[in-house]
Order: C-alpha cells, then sequence, then structure tokens
C-alpha cells in the first residue's frame, strides 16, 4: 500500500524531477512569482515552502541542505538573507497559486505561483454596460445651465475656456457655446 507515500512523478525521472524543481523554486525565489502548470506549482510549493524553513532556521546546516537541493548559491543567499526575515512571524504558507486557465495548444491548466508577500491585483471583473437611462434622468434645462453660468465669476470663466482640464469640462464648455447661440437666435 502507498500510504502517506507522496510521489509526485509528472513522466519524469527522479534526477529530472529534481533539477527542475530546484530551478522552479530559484526561479520563484528570484522573481517572486513564476507562471507554470497547476501540478509542477503544487509540487514547487511544496519545495519552496520547506526552503523557507530552512531559511528562518538561518544555521550553517540549513544553509548547506538548501545549497544541496537547489544548487544554485546565489538563490540560497537570496533566501537566507532577504526572504525568510520577511517570512520571520509567519507560521507556513509562503506562496500562492493563482490559477490563469488553460493554454493554448494542450489545454494544461497554467497558473502563476507567488510568494505571499508579492502585490496580488486580482484582474477587475466586467461589469454589464449599464443603459444610458441616467442621463436622460438628469436632463439639463436652460435654466439651470444659466444659473450655473452665473454663479462663475469671470476668472473662473477665462480658466475654462483658456484650458479645460477633463472631457465634462469640454462637454460643458461646448453646450455654454451652444447655448449663447441658441440666445442670440431668439433675440
Amino acid at each position: 500500500m502507498r500510504h502517506r507515500v507522496h510521489t509526485f512523478k509528472n513522466g519524469k525521472t527522479g534526477s529530472h524531477r529534481r533539477a527542475m524543481l530546484a530551478n522552479m523554486v530559484c526561479s520563484l525565489i528570484e522573481n517572486g512569482e513564476i507562471r507554470t502548470t497547476v501540478a509542477k506549482a503544487k509540487e514547487a510549493r511544496r519545495l519552496a515552502d520547506k526552503m523557507i524553513t530552512f531559511g528562518k532556521k538561518g544555521d550553517l546546516h540549513h544553509r548547506r541542505l538548501a545549497v544541496s537541493r537547489l544548487r544554485q548559491k546565489t538563490a540560497v543567499k537570496i533566501l537566507f538573507d532577504e526572504l525568510s526575515p520577511k517570512y520571520s512571524e509567519r507560521a507556513g504558507g509562503y506562496t500562492r497559486i493563482v490559477r490563469t486557465g488553460q493554454r493554448r495548444g494542450d489545454a494544461a491548466e497554467t497558473c502563476i505561483l507567488q510568494l505571499v508577500e508579492a502585490e496580488f491585483t486580482p484582474k477587475p471583473k466586467k461589469e454589464k454596460a449599464e443603459p444610458k437611462a441616467e442621463e436622460a434622468v438628469k436632463p439639463e434645462t436652460e435654466e439651470t445651465a444659466v444659473e450655473e453660468a452665473k454663479e462663475e465669476t469671470p476668472a473662473e470663466e477665462e480658466k475654462a475656456e483658456e484650458a479645460p482640464a477633463t472631457e465634462e469640462a469640454k462637454e460643458e464648455a461646448v453646450e455654454e457655446k451652444a447655448e449663447e447661440k441658441a440666445e442670440e437666435e431668439k433675440k
């Protein structure tokens, strides 16, 4: 029976699998995130969490264990000197997996494996376009436009004519000019 035996084979030999995971974890340590498949990310997460725990212990023995598993001294240096102090208060869970959908070509489930301290900004959900009923509900009458024009001082009018800052200000300026022309035609 295979009780409690966890082996991530993924169609690779043991040496290839260990080298692949070591490279993935080193890239994660150096860049803060990597893009990969979900199966590889789950296994890389296990190794990354163990390496960060080694870094938190910080002694020579654990540094040598990390070098023997990761095989890159620069990544181990970053791990022990920069990452481990950030996670000194955290008791595990140093990484997150954000699923990104299926890969084109073989439809493999892909994801982003990130260190937790890296900022995560999810994409905003698409909102359905609301009908322009709000604009129809609030029509501007000539009286309100005239009152708004009276409230502005001459200095404000000059600033508005010289450089309208936003699209709304430009639209208001165009509406005011159209109203002035309409008043002149009435006279």
